[in-house]
């Protein structure tokens, strides 16, 4: 699988890493599917795992799953929130404490990044998270230290020029970090982690999804159209996951899943490499044409 060096680090992350949420907040999720969708993810050449204290059980899923492979993969987590996003501790002591349990919990003793979980502007200059971060890279506990998040918050964050990376919603239906924050934080040397990269793939929805997370894409694709929609959902999928990894400044793109055979399918997709310049810049040019102010990115 295609690596790209990451910012100014040493490290060299595979396009396609592996995003924790979804098999955390899976109530029927089994340890052995888990077990099955990592260890032969990192086989195949994934080498990156993104998880965060918030995601219920993700973490400790994941530390059984393949904490015996540590030298195998590149470890980010994200700390702040916690307990399902139902309680947040920005606080230096508290982000120092949430960092040093994520370790047990993905049974290693150290990260390659921790990251602050979406928090405020207003946080980021308060100073306390930041300074619980660098604390905890002081300690050992990680190698780097970024942040997550959109918008006004992440431009703020990239201008503090503490971070080592960023990780911000970019795909077909969130175009805006492409202007503006993802050329900041390459400009500043950051590594830049896309999530939600495919947009939920709400295409695969003729009507309105039940479950409000999915419902601000799903009504930008449907006034985009973008013509790659009318191929089909796979055929979709993968164009809208490889116009993602066409964006000049990603370095990784976080796709989750539960189920081990769309692993295989999503590395399919990104070994036909990035779009055509007519590709990307017909995308592009439709959101140009579509897009109002109100289409900011979405956390």
């Amino acid at each position: 699988m295609e690596k790209r060096k990451f910012g100014k680090t040493e490290m060299e992350f595979s396009v396609l890493g592996f995003g924790g949420a979804e098999i955390g907040f899976n109530e029927n999720q089994t340890r052995e599917d888990v077990n099955l969708l990592l260890n032969s993810a990192l086989d195949a050449g994934l080498n990156v795992i993104d998880t965060a204290a918030a995601y219920k059980t993700s973490e400790e899923l994941i530390g059984e799953a393949v904490g015996h492979r540590r030298q195998d993969y590149y470890l980010l987590t994200k700390c702040g929130a916690l307990d399902a996003f139902t309680r947040f501790d920005w606080s230096k002591d508290g982000v120092v404490e949430t960092i040093r349990q994520s370790l047990k919990n993905l049974r290693t003793d150290y990260l390659d990044i921790a990251q602050l979980h979406s928090c405020s502007a207003e946080i980021l200059r308060r100073g306390d998270a930041v300074e619980g971060l660098l604390e905890a890279k002081r300690l050992g506990y990680t190698r780097c230290i970024g942040y997550s998040g959109d918008n006004e918050d992440a431009r703020i964050a990239i201008e503090l020029g503490v971070f080592d990376s960023l990780q911000t919603s970019v795909s077909v239906a969130d175009q805006s970090p492409i202007d503006e924050n993802i050329p900041a934080a390459v400009e500043k040397g950051m590594g830049v982690i896309a999530k939600r990269p495919i947009a939920n793939a709400v295409w695969r929805h003729s009507s309105k999804p039940a479950d409000a997370y999915h419902h601000e894409y799903w009504e930008r694709i449907q006034k985009l159209k973008f013509d790659f929609l009318e191929n089909g959902t796979e055929a979709a999928t993968a164009l809208a996951l490889r116009f993602t990894m066409t964006i000049p400044g990603v370095d990784t793109m976080i796709v989750g899943t539960t189920r081990p055979r769309r692993w295989q399918e999503n590395a399919r997709y990104v070994a036909e490499g990035n779009l055509s310049d007519d590709e990307y810049d017909a995308i592009r040019r439709r959101w140009r044409e579509v897009a109002d102010a109100s289409w900011v990115g979405q956390t």
